[in-house]
């Protein structure tokens, strides 16, 4: 299991595309929400439920400089960005808990 000190970007999807992206430094309890939809707001509203992409930073400002660049990009980069990593859009959940 991954250390809870990591500073995490990362983009969860639903079947659709939607794309959902954010920052946390707890990743396995954040996608757990994200997935159980239990907290309020974009992802339970759209079913983003799905890690399909995440990076990892030394500090929490530099993880969220990477969110505010990301949600600037246009759609096609963040596209071409998960499938240079994750070309068959598998859910990297089960990557990340074991």
């Amino acid at each position: 299991e991954r250390s809870s000190g990591n500073r995490d970007s990362h983009i969860a999807s639903t079947r659709n595309g939607t794309l959902y992206i954010g920052v946390t430094s707890a990743l396995l309890q954040r996608i757990h929400q994200h997935r159980e939809g239990l907290v309020p707001g974009f992802t339970r509203k759209y079913r983003a439920h799905r890690l399909v992409w995440f990076e990892q930073h030394a500090d929490m400002p530099s993880a969220i400089r990477r969110e505010k660049q990301l949600k600037e990009w246009r759609r096609r980069w963040k596209l071409d960005l998960i499938e240079g990593g994750n070309p068959d859009w598998r859910d990297l959940w089960f990557d990340v808990v074991t």
